[in-house]
């Protein structure tokens, strides 16, 4: 007897069971000293001789167990069997066998689904650690990144295996290393809870057994990040909803929501108990241990908010729900059922021929219940299923596919007493899958052996195939039956199993029943041998409702049910309507069978194409109980899964394949080699030795294990590469630092040197001055003594001189003191008689005040106004002294009389009740402002100005205000030169307005305005001296004018004043300034209704005038200038004021305006008045002294003109009311058709125009011949045939100049007109209108320059001109340039939106200029024109068709005559014309010809320009222009680069042929034909982006216009995305830049190429190109930095995201650097250097550094938008986060208005995270960041805390406020809210809060406001709650909790906190949170175990930040933890 030991292992054959499989047993000593077995189920077993002989000793690696089974020693059954179990002991539920995983249910929670197991198995190889299910997991996503395949994961095994919670796992941990916390990774997981809901039930084997199958399609994108998941849903096993087993329930939805629905829903649905519902108790059981039914509804909720299913959705769900509970307690009772059925279409009882039977249609009704029933369910699952996937799943585009994982988790193998339809599928579906898994592991892998010529012993293996061909695969097979039999109309369960019996009886696989009564047959499956029972089959096959119930359902009033069956119901009607009309082809509805076999076709084809892994799922017991291992029960699993030959052929074979060339690819550096198979061979022989391992055909094959090894060795190898590449790299690093280190050291022994004698030189000079030293000290100290000895004598008198001298100082200041203090007592007397004098005379000045009327107080407010009417007043400007005395009145209006704006009707103001002044002040007004009547200086503005400009310029405006009402006296006149505060000074931008002249044409001189964004402040003029009243408003309305954004503030100040206002003086002062204002500039949107409700409340007149007056302001716009004297005159009498506008035939006009009037509206008025029809080029013009300049006929404002004349009559020393300006009517400009008969009174007021311009020199003429001609015809029209020297006499003076008069006499002049009427009164008999027409054509064709509209430009591109600033005029003969005659006319700023571009046959010409848009419109008005009357074009292209006379033939650029015709029209295509050269008439195409501008028939020049292409147009035009260019050696181009790689040119027929003997297209340059396709030949065919830098650079013009970002984002944005465009970026912008002579397209294209250099580089093939390109132009300004860039760029990775806003303005406005406004929390700003390539993490340590904080870390960056505040990624580009951001907002906004939108935003910088902050160790983030960031949190009450705490820190915020100034103790009531936390307000009075804090206060004497802020952080700093981000949501997801929580997120994890009570209701570390995300309004955390982790919803806008914060603080535990832990192996490398 060899087992002499105890303690050894053997097997033991017992022959117990059907199995036979030996058991594993200990040999021990028992209590008598024999040896005994103790087998693994703890019996004991005497040895007998019979028990010796079978026992087998067991191998040691059986013994203790393995994780691999391929390892065992004993690899048979047993040994499978014995190591599952010693493991299932242990507690180790998984085990490898190779890459298949074996999981045996515990059916209990372990401690192996936590984040730290999470974290351990991520980025792992198959088997470095135990075996998991995180493993596998790891594995699929590992392979699929590596592969670029997708995978899948079969998870098999039985009912109860715990194949769904494997299933769960393989998501999270999925979600979790995707390690984005997306929304859309929740809402993939969140899936679960809802499908188990609706899908799972508790049946006999398991309590959460999944009842349908599905198959979970995830998609990730290239990095590895979760897109989405599709879910497709298998045989949902819908009888259980009506028929349960014992001890089974129905689906978990129905208890779930009858436990944990409110009260209040069941109600409504007339709820109760699940004991109350028949279809909820047939199986006896209500309850299912282990799960919280009432917990499962909260998250089935939460789940179906986060799956985006609304609350009317939910209701709705919960009603069918309902609605099924209720059906099945419904009993039916039936009396005439025979009749019953007859009427419903039904014949069922006359088929089967029974009599009417009450239990019958019992049976009936209850059949049709379950069926409507069932089909309910079934449809709303399937509806639920595609709603989960219409949130989770979004489909690919076409040319990009997602990889994707599939885990398929199906119903198990069935095998119940009784087994039915639904068995028979779900048994099928298993089959199918153990099919695909005998193929993959045994069939496919065999086969491959023998392909590739590896030498293999085959093993058999267990094979289905005939089970399958029974079911599906052969003819006749038994789904086909059943399929067929339900087609039948009498087919039946007896026929169809007759049909089976006959067709497959002799099957191996199939066993008939045993009589012809019985309806079972049994089918032999891959499991074993299942019985099922054929009743029921066909009607569970058809699946179908009847018609009747469809009907039904269709007439219902519930949307989800119609939609739903929206499918069936369809179908039925048209099946219906085709049997009515006799239609023969009707569709078979499919049958359940049938749709199951397709959707397992498809479902099998999905998994062939992945690269599959398997999970096995075990069943220890059936018992449902942990540490239970039932060995013949997990025996039977494990033999017909072939387990044991899997085991076999893994541990045989070489599952790890990979071709010679991916080998070589991945391992190429652990050898050398020459081709991919022998280095393959050569690798594996060194790195593996000698392995098991075997190289085929085409693949090397290697073991599980090789894989494992060689990714270590080649992982080794790696890092030895890399050892030596640091190793140079050091040593290059060292030895440069050496060297500098080395001439350092020289430098120091030089230096030390050098000090070293100078330091012993200095030690010898010591020696000798000290000598010197001693010799000296002995003669002075003999010379001492002496004269000590004469001092004491002359101290003793002179101290008693001294003494006696005090006593005299004392006595006088004794008496000086006494006269002082009888002089303050006798001063403080005369004071108070003084005051009481003062008293008196205010009393009686009241009294006065008070019997003065409002009218009286208005006078003697405008008293300094004299009564003018305008435009006359003065003399006359020059040259229009004639007008002056010969006035004739056309028209005069009674100025009192005219009609006033009267009161609106009450209906129009009903809206305006709402919007009252005080509620704007209390929603818009800052701190403790009011909006009543004040007499004191404001310390801040009432509104919110981000500008500090704005906010000086509001205090400076409510100074003057004050002292405009009176209610501040006027200051004195400042005598010294103190400076001036910057609210006591005229700001620049008001300042400037002053002193300016005027000037000819253009009216007022502008100052410069510089483009800064943020005006500097300096100090102006100073205010603090007396003012007049006409002051005061200028500068209150200059600001109003010249300041946007400070007019709300204006007339909130006004308004202000004016409530509550008991001066009399003050209010209507006030008034008066309101009416004043209203008239300049209105308020903004956000404030004019409730100025419009204030005006209401106005004193009599002033309430309609006022609104009169803002409602023209408005329509009207605001004004240039502010009031004139004229309008303080009319605002005096609230009346119209009164102008005279002046005709040039001396008519006058007086008219009322007011301060709205534009000129458009004056000139309008005129028109009218005088009948004037043909008003275009009439304006009104004004003039003053010498000058005269046009308004024009548009929208400048006329009082802004006049107000202009009154300020320069000021400048020149005269008085403003008086100023002598005047109106005057004039023709400006002609059209180039203008026609004189049109309109008569058109033509006389040019004619009067006329004849005044020869008569004062505005006309001159060269011959004096035309004068003497002119003036004949005046002399003709004045007087006709009358040829008197009387009438000639007066024609001379009123037509000849007086120079002309002086050089000959009058007399001669009055004989050369007389001759000239004479002779031509006889040959002109025609009427003088005619005349006058002719007289007026004359001006038009001889003085068309001085009819002329005049703009100042600035030429930016184009031909060179002498000057690039001149005149532009545009009139009827085209547009002229015209140097500048006079001073400069107008300095304004221009911006490049204000630029018109001219394209002319001379050259294209770019302008700016202040009146663009005006310059466009007329110039374009008058080109319309033109081409529509002209009757001239040229040919564009050749047209010969000689043999159709209809049709006109011509060559290119010939002249055409167009000639009208009505039958050829434009509209058609079609014009007739003349060909100029033949004579010929026919047709002509429009598009062959290009219409000329012109009336006249055009020169040979211009065809002949025409003719010309624009590069020899431009030539022939340089070559006329003087001098010439220095020659420069050619630029370099892409012309060597585009030979290799640029497509070869297009081949255009048509252009080939229009263009014959043209030179070949150069595709590398300058071309302003848009491209067709890309230039790069690896581009072709993708040609999206062909255009757009030509688009850009304005070489291709456009009818859409876009804005320069919006180009540039359509230039760079695909490029961004897609590498292989960036070359054709970069080929596109330098073939737009060579050859090119547009100066601004050149400009554009450097811009472009600046930022095409900042985002990425070229490839290395067009880099060299790139380099040369640049260099060669090294001349042009941007030229250096775009190479330097461009170096950068490529030691740097590439931008996500096209170029920012700031970016693009920046290089538009040609600067390199790019500056951007940081904000800190103490509300302070400073500037910051961006570049293209800055991160934030950069960024964040240039800020740190230059605010000298100790450490950077903790701080972020964060971007504040109108809506959001989110934090920067740290790693990413500063302009790319930005862009990021508000590209996001643009869109949303976009959305919602429906438009492209701007979004204002602010960045932050402040602290994030708060760890190792200690209040006092860095003073400065204390002071900016700590106390400013922690104060709101502790004001709005979020820190729990003691009321002595409270005061203690109220004192120190008190001292903060006020610092020491103790007078402001009185204030401490009204700032308790700045002081004390909110919810402790009301604690105790404000005056016990108030002394306290004086108290605390007082304590705290002598700190400084800095200490008082690190003393309250000090002490805020010891409370838990510390640091902590806030933020207050709603949870629905734990009961326990109070609906409103606030969640606490800092250093120690996330606190839930209850708002009212602060009690702390949990803490959760970082290292418990397993997941967390965020959505648009929710946040989701799972705390604790994947598995059955705590769910926590959130409901709040704010989950991004929630998100953020947990994610930051998890990655700095995770960094500080990685410098201890262990190197992750970098497997995606």
């Amino acid at each position: 007897f060899f087992f002499s030991f105890q303690g050894d292992y053997v097997w033991v054959d017992l022959d117990v069971g059907e199995d036979k499989v030996p058991i594993g047993a200990e040999v021990k000593l028992s209590s008598t000293g024999e040896l005994q077995l103790i087998d693994d189920e703890g019996k004991e077993h005497k040895i007998t001789k019979k028990l010796e002989s079978s026992l087998k000793t067991m191998h040691p690696s059986s013994v203790n167990g393995v994780d691999d089974m391929i390892r065992l020693g004993d690899l048979n059954e047993a040994g499978l069997l014995r190591n599952l179990l010693v493991r299932h002991k242990e507690g180790i539920i998984y085990t490898y066998t190779g890459s298949i995983l074996v999981a045996v249910n515990p059916y209990q929670l372990l401690p192996l689904y936590t984040t730290e197991q999470v974290h351990l198995y991520t980025d792992r190889r198959l088997g470095e650690l135990p075996p998991h299910v995180f493993a596998i997991a790891d594995s699929c996503f590992f392979n699929m990144r590596r592969s670029r395949k997708d995978q899948c994961c079969i998870i098999s095994g039985e009912s109860g295996a715990g194949k769904t919670e494997s299933t769960k796992l393989m998501l999270q941990f999925l979600a979790a290393v995707s390690g984005q916390h997306s929304w859309i990774e929740q809402q993939i997981l969140e899936a679960n809870p809802i499908l188990e809901a609706f899908g799972n039930a508790k049946t006999i084997r398991n309590d959460n057994s999944s009842r349908f199958g599905k198959y979970i399609d995830i998609h990730f994108s290239k990095s590895g990040v979760i897109e989405g998941a599709r879910i497709e849903q298998y045989l949902l096993e819908k009888s259980r909803v009506c028929r349960q087993a014992p001890e089974e329930r129905n689906y978990h939805i129905f208890y779930c929501m009858l436990m944990g629905m409110p009260a209040e829903q069941k109600k409504i649905l007339a709820l109760g108990t699940a004991s109350e519902y028949r279809y909820l108790t047939m199986g006896k059981c209500t309850s299912c241990e282990g799960r919280d039914d009432i917990k499962e509804y909260a998250h089935f909720r939460s789940a179906m908010k986060i799956l985006t299913f609304t609350e009317n959705e939910c209701w709705e769900i919960c009603k069918h729900l309902a609605a099924i509970l209720h059906l099945g307690n419904v009993d039916f009772e039936c009396k005439d059922v025979f009749r019953h059925l007859l009427l419903h279409g039904l014949s069922l009882v006359e088929q089967t021929g029974c009599p009417p039977n009450p239990a019958f249609s019992h049976l009936l009704n209850d059949f049709k219940t379950h069926a409507l029933v069932q089909a309910i369910y079934g449809k709303m699952f399937v509806w639920i299923v595609e709603k989960i996937n219409s949130a989770i799943y979004k489909p690919p585009s076409e040319d990009y596919k997602p990889q994707s994982i599939g885990l398929l988790d199906i119903f198990g193998f069935e095998n119940f007493n009784h087994n039915s339809f639904e068995q028979l599928c779900i048994n099928f579906a298993n089959e199918q899958l153990q099919q695909f898994f005998v193929k993959h592991i045994f069939k496919l892998e065999q086969e491959e052996y023998a392909h590739e010529d590896i030498v293999w012993k085959h093993i058999s293996f267990s094979d289905n195939k005939d089970t399958l061909d029974l079911l599906a695969n052969k003819d006749m097979n038994i789904l086909a039956l059943i399929d067929e039999e339900c087609h039948f109309p009498k087919g039946t369960d007896a026929t169809l199993l007759y049909k089976m019996n006959q067709k497959h009886k002799d099957s191996k696989v199939y066993k008939p029943p045993k009589s012809s009564h019985d309806t079972k047959f049994e089918i032999k499956h891959f499991a074993g041998h299942v019985t099922y029972d054929s009743q029921g089959f066909l009607e569970k096959n058809r699946d179908a409702l009847s018609s009747d119930l469809l009907k039904l359902v269709d007439t219902s009033t519930n949307k989800l049910l119609r939609q739903i069956f929206h499918n069936d119901v369809s179908t039925t009607t048209t099946g219906i309507t085709n049997i009515i009309q006799g239609g023969s082809s009707l569709k078979r509805v499919p049958t359940l069978s049938g749709q199951f076999r397709q959707s397992l076709d498809a479902l099998m084809t999905t998994l062939t194409a992945c690269q599959p892994y398997f999970i096995r799922c075990i069943k220890p017991n059936d018992f449902k109980k942990p540490m239970l291992f039932d060995r013949e029960l997990c025996m039977r699993q494990l033999k017909y899964s072939g387990m044991m030959e899997t085991i076999r052929i893994r541990k045989a074979g070489y599952p790890i394949r990979h071709s010679f060339q991916e080998f070589l690819e991945r391992y190429r550096v652990l050898l050398n080699g020459q081709s991919a198979k022998a280095c393959s061979e050569s690798i594996c022989s060194a790195v593996l030795n000698g392995e098991d391992w075997k190289v085929g055909k085409t693949k090397i094959f290697l073991k599980d294990y090789h894989d494992t090894f060689l990714e270590l060795e080649r992982e080794a190898a790696l890092n030895v590469k890399a050892l030596i590449i640091q190793r140079v790299l050091r040593g290059y690093k060292y030895r440069r630092g050496f060297l500098r280190q080395k001439a350092a050291a020289l430098v120091l022994q030089k230096q030390w040197r050098g000090y070293k004698v100078r330091k012993q030189f200095r030690v010898v000079r010591q020696g000798f001055s000290r000598l010197q030293a001693t010799v000296r000290s002995r003669q002075l100290c003999h010379r001492y003594r002496r004269q000590r000895a004469a001092a004491i004598v002359l101290q003793s008198y002179a101290r008693a001189f001294v003494t006696r001298r005090e006593w005299r100082r004392k006595r006088a200041a004794v008496i000086l003191l006494q006269s002082h203090t009888r002089g303050v007592l006798a001063r403080k007397s005369v004071k108070r008689i003084q005051n009481d004098v003062w008293q008196l005379r205010e009393e009686k000045q009241d009294e006065e005040l008070a019997s003065i009327t409002d009218q009286e107080m208005v006078d003697n407010i405008f008293g300094f106004l004299p009564s003018v009417v305008g435009g006359q007043e003065g003399q006359a400007p020059d040259g229009f002294e004639d007008l002056e005395g010969k006035r004739l009145l056309l028209e005069e209006v009674d100025l009192d009389e005219a009609p006033m704006a009267v009161d609106l009707p009450e209906e129009d103001y009903d809206d305006l009740d709402e919007y009252s002044f005080s509620k704007f002040a209390s929603m818009y007004f800052q701190g403790a402002a009011t909006p009543v009547f004040i007499r004191q200086r404001l310390r801040q503005p009432l509104l919110y100005h981000e500008d500090e400009g704005d906010v000086l310029a509001a205090l400076t405006v409510w100074w003057i205000i004050l002292r405009f009402m009176g209610d501040l006296p006027e200051p004195k006149p400042i005598m010294n030169d103190k400076p001036i505060a910057p609210d006591r000074s005229l700001q620049p931008d008001v300042a400037s307005r002053q002193n300016r002249r005027l000037s000819n044409l253009v009216g007022i001189d502008q100052e410069e305005v510089s483009l800064m964004e943020e005006v500097m402040i300096g100090e102006g003029p100073t205010l603090d001296r007396p003012l007049s009243s006409l002051e005061k408003l200028h500068i209150i309305m200059g600001y109003g004018i010249v300041r946007r954004d400070l007019r709300d503030e204006i007339y909130c100040q006004i308004c202000k004043q004016l409530q509550e206002n008991g001066n009399r003086n003050s209010f209507f002062r006030g008034w008066i300034l309101l009416s004043l204002c209203l008239g300049i500039f209105p308020p903004t949107e956000r404030f004019i209704k409730y100025l419009q409700n204030f005006i209401r409340t106005g004193p009599g007149g002033y309430a309609p005038y006022c609104a009169e007056r803002l409602r023209r302001t408005v329509a009207n716009g605001v004004r240039g200038e502010p009031a004139s004297w004229l309008e303080l005159q009319a605002t005096k009498s609230k009346k119209p004021m009164g102008i005279s506008v002046t005709l040039m035939d001396g008519r006058t006009i007086n008219m009322p305006v007011d301060s709205a009037s534009t000129s458009n509206e004056i000139c309008q008025t005129i028109a009218q008045k005088v009948k004037l029809t043909d008003t275009f080029g009439f304006s009104l013009y004004v003039a003053l002294y010498e000058k005269v300049w046009s308004l024009g006929n548009g929208r400048e404002h006329v009082m802004d003109a006049i107000t202009q004349c009154e300020q320069e009559v000021k400048r020149k020393g005269g008085q403003e009311q008086h100023a002598p300006w005047r109106l005057y009517f004039r023709k400006e400009i002609f059209t180039p058709w203008h026609d004189c008969g049109q309109d008569e009174v058109s033509t006389d007021l040019i004619y009067r125009q006329v004849i005044r311009g020869l008569k004062y020199g505005e006309y001159l003429c060269e011959k004096e011949d035309d004068f003497i001609q002119l003036a004949a015809k005046h002399f003709y029209i004045q007087h006709g045939s009358d040829a008197s020297m009387e009438n000639a006499k007066s024609v001379v003076n009123e037509c000849i100049n007086s120079t002309l008069l002086e050089a000959k006499s009058e007399a001669k002049w009055v004989q050369m007109v007389s001759q000239a009427h004479s002779d031509v009164s006889p040959k002109v008999l025609k009427k003088a209108n005619k005349v006058k027409a002719e007289v007026v054509d004359y001006a038009r064709q001889k003085w068309y320059m001085l009819f002329s509209k005049f703009f100042e430009v600035i030429k930016i591109s184009g031909p060179a001109l002498p000057k690039n600033k001149f005149i532009l005029a545009i009139n009827l003969s085209g547009l002229t340039f015209l140097d500048e005659r006079e001073r400069k006319l107008i300095v304004e700023t221009l911006n490049p939106g204000h630029s018109v571009c001219l394209l002319t046959l001379k050259g294209d010409f770019m302008l700016n200029a202040v009146s663009a848009a005006d310059i466009a419109n007329l110039t374009t008005m008058f080109l319309d024109g033109l081409r529509e009357r002209s009757e001239y074009a040229v040919t564009l292209q050749e047209s010969s068709k000689l043999d159709d006379p209809t049709y006109l033939s011509f060559k290119k650029s010939e002249l055409i005559q167009l000639i009208k015709d009505k039958e050829y029209l434009p509209d058609r295509g079609w014009l007739k014309g003349r060909n100029e050269r033949t004579g010929q008439i026919g047709a002509v195409p429009t598009d062959a010809i290009l219409i000329l501008p012109t009336l006249t028939k055009p020169s040979n020049e211009i065809l002949t320009l025409i003719s010309l292409s624009p590069d020899q147009r431009q030539n022939i035009i340089s070559s006329t222009q003087k001098g010439t260019s220095t020659e420069r050696v050619a630029p370099m181009s892409l012309k060597e680069y585009s030979f290799e790689y640029f497509r070869p040119p297009s081949k255009d027929v048509n252009k080939h042929i229009m263009s014959k003997g043209a030179a070949p297209e150069k595709l590398w340059a300058n071309s302003r034909e848009p491209l067709r396709q890309p230039l790069l030949k690896s581009l072709m065919g993708n040609s999206e982006l062909s255009h757009q830098a030509c688009q850009y650079m304005g070489d291709y013009p456009t009818r859409q216009v876009q804005t320069p970002l919006e180009l540039t984002d359509q230039i760079f944005g695909p490029a961004t995305q897609h590498e292989a465009l960036r070359d054709e970026i970069y080929c596109q912008i330098m073939k737009q830049m060579t050859s090119n002579n547009n100066r601004f397209s050149m400009e554009q294209g450097w811009q472009l190429m600046w930022l095409c250099c900042g985002l990425f580089p070229p490839s290395n093939s067009l880099l060299k190109h790139a380099q040369r390109f640049l260099e060669s132009r090294r001349r042009e300004t941007l030229a250096p930095d775009c190479l330097q860039r461009l170096q950068a760029s490529l030691r740097t990775e590439p931008r996500k995201l096209p170029p920012h806003q700031v970016e693009v303005d920046a290089i538009q406005q040609n600067s390199t650097q790019i500056f951007h406004k940081i904000h800190f929390p103490n509300d302070t700003e400073e500037i910051f250097e961006v570049g293209t390539s800055t991160r934030i993490k950069d960024l964040s340590h240039t800020i740190a550094d230059k605010l000298m904080l100790v450490s950077a870390d903790g701080f972020s960056l964060f971007m504040k938008t109108p809506d959001k505040v989110l934090g920067l990624n740290e790693t990413d580009y500063f302009f790319d986060s930005l862009r990021q951001i508000t590209d996001w907002s643009k869109k949303s906004k976009r959305v919602k208005e429906a438009g492209p939108v701007a979004v204002p935003y602010l960045v932050f910088f402040m602290r994030k995270l708060w760890f190792n902050v200690s209040p006092g160790r860095d003073l400065e983030a204390d002071l900016i960041f700590h106390f400013p960031q922690e104060l709101p949190k502790y004001l709005r009450g979020y820190h729990r805390c003691t009321k002595e705490e409270v005061v203690h820190l109220g004192g120190l915020l008190f001292r903060v406020k006020v610092n020491d100034d103790k007078s402001q103790f009185i204030m401490i009531p009204k700032m308790l809210k700045d002081l004390v936390p909110n919810d402790m307000l009301k604690v105790t009075s404000a005056d016990d809060w108030k002394k306290n804090i004086i108290a605390a206060y007082n304590k705290q004497a002598g700190l400084t406001v800095d200490e008082a802020k690190v003393a309250f952080l000090k002490a805020v700093c010891k409370w838990p709650t510390f640091g902590c981000a806030f933020f207050e949501v709603k949870q629905t997801s734990e009961p326990s909790y109070p609906d409103i929580v606030k969640l606490a997120i800092s250093k120690q994890g996330v606190t839930i906190i209850n708002p009212k009570t602060k009690d702390i209701l949990a803490n959760h570390p970082y290292n418990k949170i397993a997941n967390w995300c965020s959505g648009s309004t929710y946040f989701h955390m799972t705390v604790g175990s994947l598995v059955r982790g705590n769910k926590i919803l959130c409901e709040t806008s704010l989950g991004y930040k929630i998100d953020d914060l947990i994610t930051s603080y998890v990655n700095m535990y995770l960094n500080e933890t990685k410098a201890v832990a262990r190197p992750r192996n970098q497997r995606f490398r």
